[in-house]
């Protein structure tokens, strides 16, 4: 199993001091290989869930196997490393840094990982069509090419499980199909795991795997 999750609690405190739930997952399983799609509107946790797992979160309690490893046994440096090592994460806003090219935003993802392999960097990014815009700064690639370098530096450090967070949103409906094919195909060629969230009812057509996020979700409104 590539990640198992028990008892999940997640809070955040709300102006006037209260906790407000937002992640309650009791149970949740995801196999080695396998691609799901969460299903959820804006503001019900989503993105919360997947910080969880990918350990920028802390949960306030609660279990998560990452490749069978407790994630939430660990520091915060552990998390950080455990993050590194097995986990690639696209992010809908791409967190690319500006001042530095293509192909170093994806060496300095691999910079925090195994080691840097330029190599596999520029293969990765020839896969993903980029071969050309290696010493491209961000700013000088469309939104379709920029999501691109995200999807080649999540798979960088040859992670088990990589996590989506609305990777399509900021395309146009064409370049979305095109870039969740690649996303799809790049994880099944790496042998990673996908989990995907969005609340785009064409993005999750696309998988076979589709669940509800509140029917996991049990966090009180």
């Amino acid at each position: 199993m590539m990640l198992a999750i028990n008892g999940l609690l997640k809070s955040f405190r709300s102006p006037d001091g209260e906790a407000v739930e937002i992640v309650r997952v009791e149970e949740f399983r995801l196999g080695a290989g396998e691609q799901l799609a969460l299903h959820g509107e804006s503001g019900s946790g989503k993105t919360t869930f997947l910080n969880l797992i990918a350990g920028i979160l802390a949960a306030d309690s609660g279990r998560i196997e990452v490749g069978g490893v407790d994630l939430t046994a660990l520091s915060e440096p552990g998390r950080d490393r455990l993050r590194a090592r097995k986990l690639g994460y696209i992010f809908q806003s791409f967190n690319l840094l500006q001042g530095y090219t293509v192909l170093e935003n994806v060496v300095l993802g691999m910079s925090f990982g195994p080691g840097i392999d330029r190599h596999r960097a520029r293969s990765l990014l020839g896969r993903v069509g980029l071969a050309e815009r290696l010493h491209h700064f961000p700013r000088q690639l469309s939104t379709g090419q920029q999501q691109r370098v995200a999807v080649a530096r999540a798979l960088a450090n040859h992670p088990q499980l990589v996590l989506a967070d609305e990777p399509t949103g900021n395309l146009d409906r064409r370049h979305a199909r095109e870039s969740l094919t690649l996303i799809r195909e790049v994880c099944r060629e790496n042998g990673a795991a996908l989990l995907l969230v969005s609340h785009d009812e064409e993005t999750l057509a696309q998988f076979d795997s589709v669940r509800e996020f509140s029917s996991i979700n049990r966090a009180e409104p």
